[in-house]
């Protein structure tokens, strides 16, 4: 049965144990380093592509993909919908107004966005109703001046379902008594946690609601698109524009969000390259185990050299050894970085219970939990990558080791 010499021989020598143990330790800090390198790609990728969809499914389900915009207020917004709806790409439509206030109560006060939705229609386009921590979008009900807030909003006002709060609005109104500020009295009837920078400050209201707010006369202010592609909204909401006749203006997720999406995107390139040179130097740090165990191994190599060896048989030989090495490396940091990847969520958790303290808090990130995403691609491509890595690096030992003279080195056996 035939054998090939320089797989044989080159198992049997990873296998052997070193009479120099030197190199047994530099071979296993290459082998270390591999599986380090290779385990915080993973994790780290992993994570990025985990904000990336939180991005995508968190922020960019609530705000809108695109809205189209008139200087007055839109009556009939439903018949310019169902136009809307006949255009290519638009999955969705639905009217909206939208403003910004003061919250009070018992002596706090707060900032917020104020939305006004319809809610049979909101479902369509946002994830708000499948994120509803107490209480139902039903509950927003036109005359009612219900509205539903964000979890943290209600935490920091000290709200819960029943409670009253006042919105004061940035206008003044003159009447008999003077110049006073606009406000009004609304019942919280819901509280929404999408687990995002949103759930600190808006607030939703039925359409109607909001219309009587900023005097719109019961008018929308604009309409709010879903498109089947998310990337093609910038492009596709300035056709539906030119389609409608009435002076519309556009705006797309690019504008409210783009600079943070592509801040991630950046960020995540910049990391894989980073931690990719990590990966390059611990696969070139089995150059020197290699090299050593040439000058370990001349004898050998000289005796099979005698036994009718050929220069490419030595140079499989090593070629095999430092493979073996690499491939082990990267797949021990393969499963290390996957383990981690598929529990890091809770294992950041964990911490912030057990230390008390935040990784990210909403205040100032984006979502307030710790995201992670592994893809079958990234995984393939970081082990694709630092193979070739450790197959370059055995290139020059082994080339060393195939122009090993016999007999010089045989001359002092």
């Amino acid at each position: 049965m035939y054998q090939s010499i320089p797989l044989t021989v080159g198992l049997r020598y990873t296998r052997a144990k070193r009479r120099n143990h030197f190199i047994s330790f530099i071979s296993f800090i290459s082998m270390s380093g591999l599986v380090l390198g290779v385990a915080v790609l993973i994790i780290v990728l992993s994570v990025m592509n985990g904000f990336d969809r939180e991005l995508r499914q968190r922020i960019l389900g609530m705000v809108p993909h695109a809205t189209l915009q008139t200087a007055n207020p839109i009556m009939d917004w439903q018949s310019v919908a169902q136009q809307v709806l006949t255009q290519p790409g638009v999955v969705a439509a639905a009217p909206f107004v939208h403003g910004q206030g003061m919250f009070t109560h018992k002596g706090r006060v707060q900032p917020v966005f104020f939305h006004g939705i319809l809610p049979s229609a909101e479902q369509q386009v946002s994830i708000l109703p499948e994120h509803m921590h107490k209480g139902t979008l039903g509950s927003l009900q036109g005359g009612d001046f219900n509205l539903v807030m964000g979890d943290i909003l209600a935490r920091q006002m000290g709200l819960d379902i029943g409670d009253k709060v006042t919105l004061i609005m940035p206008e003044a109104s003159l009447t008999v008594a003077g110049i006073i500020p606009r406000l009004k009295r609304f019942t919280l009837t819901g509280i929404f946690k999408v687990g995002a920078e949103l759930d600190a400050s808006l607030a939703i209201m039925h359409i109607s609601d909001a219309s009587k707010l900023k005097r719109l006369g019961g008018g929308a202010e604009g309409l709010r698109l879903k498109f089947d592609d998310l990337f093609s909204a910038p492009m596709l909401v300035n056709q539906v524009a030119k389609s409608l006749q009435g002076g519309y203006w556009t705006s797309d997720w690019t504008r409210t969000h783009g600079n943070l999406f592509q801040a991630i995107q950046l960020e995540r390139r910049m990391l894989a390259l980073l931690l990719t040179l990590i990966v390059a130097v611990a696969a070139f740090n089995i150059v020197s185990t290699l090299v050593m165990l040439v000058v370990d191994k001349q004898g050998d190599i000289a005796i099979l050299r005698t036994l009718g060896a050929t220069p490419g048989d030595i140079m499989g030989i090593f070629i095999v050894q430092g493979l073996v090495i690499g491939v082990i490396g990267i797949l021990a940091g393969t499963l290390l970085g996957l383990l981690v990847a598929f529990n890091i969520t809770e294992m950041v958790a964990w911490a912030e219970q057990t230390f008390a303290f935040k990784v990210l808090s909403a205040d100032v990130y984006f979502i307030s939990y710790f995201p992670s995403q592994v893809k079958v691609d990234n995984i393939l491509l970081i082990s694709g990558v630092s193979l070739l890595l450790t197959l370059l690096a055995t290139l020059y030992p082994a080339w060393k080791a195939s122009r090993v003279d016999p007999a010089e080195a045989l001359r002092y056996e």
